[in-house]
Order: C-alpha cells, then structure tokens, then sequence
C-alpha cells in the first residue's frame, strides 16, 4: 500500500501502482470524469500514470491553469500529426502550450502553409480526436531516440542534451513525439480547435538559426467554448488600446524616434498628468516625498545594485564619454539612484520610516519581436517609490503600501483582483542575491502582511524580484483577461550592497529594510490596460474631456462659449463643436470621441438659460434639460462616487 496526501490535508492508502484516475474515482465518479491531468510530487504526470511510492497529489480539470496546459499540449500533439500526413517531409521540433492554446515549430521546407489550409487542418485534427486516441507515454534510450530522430535535427539537437534514462515519447494514433508527459487521458475530449495563425519563428529563439514557421492554435473540451473564445477576440480587437490611442489622440510611435519609444499626444498628455496627479495627492498624505533622478548612471552605479550582472548583456550598452574608462548607463531600474539619495545623509531611527517616490523614466532593450503598443515598450515612467524602515515598522509600512494600492484600484474601476506572493525558486538559489536568512525575513514579512489585510492571495514560487521577494497584483479586466498590475517588494540586499546605515536606540548602526513600490506599475503598461478595460470610456474625473458643447447652428456660438466659461468655473473639462455641421453628424462623432456629456445648447436653450444633456452610449435615452449649476452638481457626484479621498493610516 501506498499513502497519498490530497490538497485537503487528507492521506489516504491505496494500492501500490494505482493511478491518479483510480483516486479521482475513489472521489467520486463526477470528479473522474472531469480529471484531465495531474500533478505527483511536483511532477506532471499523465491520469494514468502508475503511483508507486507515498507522495502528494494534485488533481486538475479543465477549469485549472494545468489542466487547460495539458489540454492544449495535447491537442499540439495531434495537430503534429495531421501537418505530418498533409505535408509529408516536414520536420517536427517543439510544440508547448502557453498562456491562450498551443504552438508548434516546424521546419515546412520549400512548403508555405496560409490561412488557405487551416480549414483543412482543422477538420482533420477533430476527426483524429473524435477516435478517442490514448496518450501513452513511454521510455526510451539515447541511442535509439538519436536513431528515430537521425533525419530530424532539431529533434537530434534536443535530444543530445538529455541524459540516458531521462528520455521519452509520447504515442497515440500512429503517431510519436519526443516529449516529457502532461497529456489529457485521450484526443476524444478535444471537441473544437482552431488554428489562429502562423509566424516566423527562429530555432530556439536565436536569430543564427534558421527561421521555422510557427502554427498557433486553440482547442477546447466544447464548441461553445470556442465560440465565446472568439467572440472575446473580436471584442478585444475593439478594445485593442493601439486602436483606441489612436482614435482618441492619445499617443503615437515614429519610426525616426524608435522602436518601442512613445510619443505622448497632447491629450494623452494630459491623461498622465492626471494620473501622477492623482496618486501624487494620495503620497503626500501618506507621507511620501518627491525627489527627481537622472535618466543616466554611471556603469558602476549598476555594477553595485547588481541590475548590470542581471540585465547588462541584455539591455541598452554603455555610454562611453571623452574621458578614458568613463561608461554610463541609460536607467533600468531608480532603486540604485534612491539608495543614494538615502546615503546623502546620516540617520537615526527616529528619522525614519524615509519615503521617496518619483515618476522615474527608465529604459530597456526589448527585442523588436517582442515590442508591442504600450505594454512593451523600451522607454516607460514608473510610478516608483522606495520606503527605507526599520524591521520593526516593516509590517505596518508593507500594509499601507497596499491600502494605497487598493485605493488606486477602487479609483479606477478595477474591482476583480487577487495577491500573488513571489518567493524563491529554492531549486535555483543562483537567481538570487543575499543571505537566505534575509529572504526567509522578506517572504515571512509580506505572507503576514497580506493575511493580515484580508487579501485573497496564492503563493507563487520562483516569480520573485532578483534582489527580493514581492506582493504583486493579479487584475482581471472587463474581458476577463489577468495583468499583473502593482508591485510591492521587501529588500534586504540592496541596503547591503549600498552600505545604508542609521543610528538605533541602542547607539549602534543598523542597515534599514527597503521597500520598492508601483502601484501603476508603468504609465505606459497601466494606460494601455486602462484603455482595454474601459474600451476608452475612462472613468468621468479622468476623461481628457468631460463634456463637449454641440450648437445647433452658428447662431448659438455666443451662447455655447459662456456655457464653456461656466463649466471652467466648476472645474470641469469641456470644448465646442460649433462646425457648421448637422447635430446628428456632430453627435455621432462625439460618440466616438468617447466624451461622457453632449451638451446640446439651441434657441430654448440660450433663452432659459439651460443646456440639453446627452450621455455617451445611450442613443438618446435619459436626455435632460437643466441649468449649468444643476449639471455640474451631476458630474460632481458622479466623481465622488469613485474618486474617494485617500485615508492614510
């Protein structure tokens, strides 16, 4: 008999060589059905996978991240199949899964595959799948493995680098592929599968190699999945922000300036400053205070914080000056320059907690193939901020950092969120820098902090910072996609390497803990999610116009001007559109526009002295007449309603 320990903390005895399947059934036969891939001692394993030592199991369907990974792995598998019976000579190399389906890498030759032959794929790939095909997996040597693959080198390459013992295949059909396991039970549950697109692709990500063509595709337990799928692409396609910046002047890119480098439009403009405005207000009173640091460093700067042995090789290379020897960097990263801004001074502890927060920009060299609108990009300003604290206020300074956080959330619309706690990957200590006991510190000091706020959170190992542990949040936007948005880390390293003092009680130097914060993250990340989330139709205090005045003819230009200048009065943004244009052609194009109130001001209008309001998005309904005073009492609640004034502790 063996014992196998469940996630409910139950252990439970079974016979030796029972499979993950015979323990979802032991269950209930309702979980059986379902279970579509496991997880044994940390290992994936296939349901039928034979157990034969005590351990601890975790059971996943398709409603779990590692069930779907199975699922569409799977599902590559068979895809593979179907290119080699359509396509013959073509050569196999990978095909993982990722965050939205599955990929394979294949080497076609001469042979071009278009949107033309995905149909036919498609089709093939379900017939193969309603066959109900076991995935069985089995060992096999090094020699024989190199013998399969003798033709295929990309395949031979890969299996070159394993040891003996360690390799294997996995079957169904009459097809094999060089694989490490994660499989569903058979191809019968793969019920729909598109296949999404093709792409370039260089072998193992290196540019030196050959370029391979990429197939992306999807699958799905039922069509009607597939379906929603895709109608949430068209709808995301809608809410694309690069669309959506553009429509609404937001922001552009110039070829002249660079790659991954933007250019902030006037009314983009005016958003950011919105923004840093708006969380400038909540730091102050949470006792933040501002400083400002250069877009550059001296090489050695970063040699110390230890970004350059981390991201050197792969980011922007040095500046060298006239003066022999001298290198500077542009910025990665401002904590190095906010250590130095604490180190301009002696403390005690009774200076401290020191906060100092600054919208930063700094610069990385992301490939060009990864460069994408503003969510990756190679300038971007962070909304940065560094807290230097003795252990004993560590908790208490953690725990306002994530009001502040939450508070920047429920201001902006974003109310579907869970913590992540990233620690360790404690396999691979040589990530890291600093002492395990200061790590252990770091990871026990935020686990507290979140459960002490109540937060939903999961523990993720292995997604930590070099230099520290952290609190990210996971967001889920309108369409229900999850960005991680706002960071909290704890650090004690970087006070090491930086040498950072203050006297205690005790007259005796101690170095203080370090926390790094960004509630937005980026400005640019947090914009463009912003805009998807919203599809534009920003919250009302934060929209670059508040309220447009549409005449109904020249006539009433007069009258639409002092409108403008009583809503200035009340603070509240707002142009005229007095084009000699219909009012339904101006309406629709302030429908575009996405400004929250049409003011329709005419002949009644001017001689009561009152406007007609329009809101955006509802065709006409809930129109009202009222004075100016009467509308700006309706914006003003209407903001007050989410932008609540921040409470520090």
């Amino acid at each position: 008999m063996i014992k196998i320990s469940l996630p409910d903390g139950s252990v439970k005895e079974f016979e030796k060589h029972s499979t993950p399947m015979d323990v979802a059934r032991s269950i209930s036969e309702g979980l059986a059905r379902n279970v579509i891939s496991a997880s044994y001692n940390g290992t994936t394993v296939e349901t039928t996978t034979e157990l034969t030592t005590d351990g601890s199991l975790l059971l996943y369907t398709w409603n779990d991240k590692e069930g779907k990974k199975a699922f569409w792995h799977s599902t590559s598998h068979v895809m593979a199949q179907v290119l080699e019976e359509q396509y013959p000579g073509i050569k196999l190399t990978l095909g993982p899964a990722i965050d939205n389906g599955f990929y394979y890498d294949v080497d076609f030759g001469d042979t071009k595959i278009t949107e033309a032959d995905f149909k036919a794929i498609e089709d093939r790939v379900l017939e193969v799948s309603r066959e109900k095909h076991e995935f069985k997996m089995r060992s096999v040597s090094k020699v024989e493995a190199l013998e399969v693959y003798k033709n295929n080198e990309y395949k031979t390459e890969l299996i070159s680098n394993l040891e003996d013992g360690t390799i294997t295949f996995c079957d169904h059909a009459n097809f094999f592929d060089l694989c490490r396991g994660g499989h569903i039970p058979n191809t019968g549950l793969i019920k729909a599968m598109k296949i999404m697109s093709v792409a370039g692709a260089y072998w193992r990500g290196d540019e030196k190699n050959k370029q391979l063509t990429r197939v992306y595709g999807i699958s799905f337990p039922k069509q009607k999945d597939l379906t929603e799928y895709l109608e949430l692409l068209e709808e995301a396609k809608r809410r694309d922000h690069r669309k959506l910046g553009k429509e609404l002047d937001l922001f552009a890119f110039s070829q002249k300036v660079g790659q991954g480098l933007p250019l902030w439009l006037p009314k983009g403009a005016a958003l950011r400053d919105r923004l840093e405005q708006f969380l400038k207000k909540a730091q102050k009173k949470a006792g933040y205070e501002q400083v400002v640091t250069p877009h550059i460093g001296q090489k050695e700067l970063y040699v110390t914080s230890g970004h350059y042995a981390k991201y050197g090789a792969d980011s922007f290379q040095p500046i060298n000056t006239p003066a022999e020897g001298e290198e500077f960097l542009l910025k990665p990263m401002n904590c190095p320059h906010h250590c130095e801004i604490y180190n301009t001074r002696p403390w005690s502890y009774k200076d401290l907690p020191k906060r100092y927060a600054e919208f930063g920009t700094v610069y990385r060299y992301e490939q060009s193939g990864e460069l994408h609108g503003l969510t990756r990009v190679r300038g971007f300003t962070q909304d940065d901020a560094h807290i230097f604290c003795t252990p004993d206020q560590l908790d208490a300074e953690f725990k306002n950092v994530i009001d502040l956080v939450l508070y920047v959330f429920g201001s902006l619309g974003f109310e579907n969120f869970t913590a992540q706690v990233s620690v360790r990957d404690l396999e691979n200590p040589d990530k890291y820098i600093g002492s395990v006991e200061n790590w252990e510190k770091a990871e026990n000091a935020i686990i507290s902090a979140a459960r002490d706020k109540g937060l939903n959170y999961v523990i993720e190992s292995g997604e930590a910072a070099f230099y520290g542990p952290k609190l990210d949040f996971m967001v889920k936007d309108a369409l229900g996609r999850q960005w991680q948005l706002g960071t909290i880390q704890v650090d004690y390293n970087l006070p090491e390497r930086f040498e950072l003092n203050y006297k205690g009680a005790d007259n005796e130097m101690h170095r203080p803990v370090m926390i790094h914060r960004a509630p937005f993250g980026s400005m640019e990340r947090f914009i463009a999610i912003l805009l998807e989330h919203t599809a534009g139709n920003f919250p009302l205090w934060l929209m670059p116009e508040q309220a447009i005045i549409l005449s109904l003819s020249e006539k009433y230009e007069n009258y639409a001007k002092k409108v403008l200048n009583l809503l200035e009065n009340h603070e509240i943004r707002g142009l005229i559109d007095n084009r000699n244009e219909t009012i339904g052609k101006k309406i629709r194009e302030a429908e575009v526009s996405k400004i929250p109130f049409m003011l329709i001001v005419g002949e009644e209008e001017e001689k009561n002295n009152t406007i007609s309001v329009r809101r955006h998005g509802q065709e006409g309904k809930g129109n009202i007449t009222c004075t100016i005073e009467e509308f700006a009492t309706i914006v003003n609640e209407e903001i007050k309603k989410t932008l609540k004034e921040f409470k520090s502790n």
